[in-house]
């Protein structure tokens, strides 16, 4: 065996030792430290950044990372699908919650992660008549639009990066390396499909024909999300520009996929216009201040490595729908 494939199998069997050593890490002690820090940590917390007049606020929200379902790392960081649902809950059962700003910076993530937001979101604003305005950061792709889509009014940076309408669903086959190593997965199955998207053998037509399919289904989901959240797009309009591509923030615009630019402080200010309301009080929600967040405040830098790789490796546990944009 030669030095390439010596260097192969070690790298391999590397990433396998890693990624079960930090399964057993989150099955083992994460399960039950996750719920001792979440038990001691409110879903929102407070903050005025704009004070008013009266009682009616508008309340920011912040979707930042990829949407993933769980919740955030052992030592808080990273997105908390579970916290952010908590927290569009919360903006729509406070009465003195008259609008919503939604700040969005993600390369989108979950079909279904996404699609939960999605309809909390269009339920703030038909079951609640809360007016939700979004304000994307440097990502709004995919899974990032979709969220957005529903929103009443929809702002960008000029550079953002927004677009990546679809969806993709992928996996890493490397048959070919095992042949080499002398590596043969045994495999015993209850129907010919069920090691579908297997990484150490081809993909046959059928299958490919099946996850086709699957993949064109939640395809026609984004387009049905787009079509009813974008009045000034026909349908034809939007299959156009739904082909996977990216686009900047101006281009979003003259595309009428959003409906202007600006960033966060124009954003409220258009809100406010819409609300008739100039001096209402605006508040940012945070993360409640428990003790898991006043100590992941602390050890978020220091363990945010680790929490991107376990992003990585959550997203490589086998093919799922996703609404991701990946450069």
């Amino acid at each position: 065996m030669n030095g390439k494939r010596w260097i192969a199998l070690i790298a391999a069997a590397s990433l396998l030792l890693f990624s079960s050593a930090i399964s057993f890490f989150q099955a083992g002690l994460g399960s039950n430290m996750e719920e001792f820090f979440a038990s001691t940590t409110d879903p929102v917390n407070e903050r005025v950044i704009e004070p008013g007049t009266g009682r009616d606020k508008i309340a920011v929200l912040s979707l930042d990372g990829i949407i993933q379902g769980g919740a955030a790392g052992l030592f808080g960081g990273g997105y908390d699908h579970q916290l952010f649902l908590s927290q569009l809950d919360h903006a729509a059962n406070d009465p003195n919650v008259s609008g919503v700003v939604l700040r969005v910076n993600t390369p989108g993530g979950g079909v279904v992660e996404s699609d939960e937001i999605h309809r909390k979101i269009v339920e703030l604003q038909e079951d609640f008549g809360k007016p939700v305005y979004v304000a994307m950061g440097s990502q709004a792709a995919s899974g990032g639009y979709y969220v957005s889509a529903p929103a009443e009014a929809i702002y960008a940076n000029p550079q953002t990066i927004t677009g990546s309408l679809g969806v993709i669903m992928s996996s890493i086959n490397f048959s070919g390396l095992a042949e080499d190593l002398g590596i043969e997965e045994q495999v015993i199955k209850s129907g010919p499909y069920k090691d579908i998207m297997s990484a150490t053998r081809e993909m046959t037509d059928d299958e490919r024909e099946i996850l086709q399919s699957i993949v064109d289904d939640a395809y026609g989901q984004f387009v049905d999300v787009i079509d009813s959240g974008r009045d000034n797009l026909s349908r034809e309009q939007v299959l156009e520009l739904a082909d996977g591509r990216i686009y900047t923030g101006s281009q979003a615009a003259e595309n009428g996929l959003i409906d202007g630019v600006g960033d966060t402080t124009d954003v409220i200010e258009a809100l406010k216009e819409n609300l008739g309301q100039p001096d209402i009080t605006v508040v940012e929600y945070e993360p409640g201040l428990g003790f898991g967040s006043l100590l992941g405040s602390t050890l978020d830098g220091v363990f945010n490595q680790q929490a991107q790789l376990t992003d990585f490796l959550n997203q490589h546990q086998g093919p799922k729908l996703m609404y991701l944009y990946t450069d």
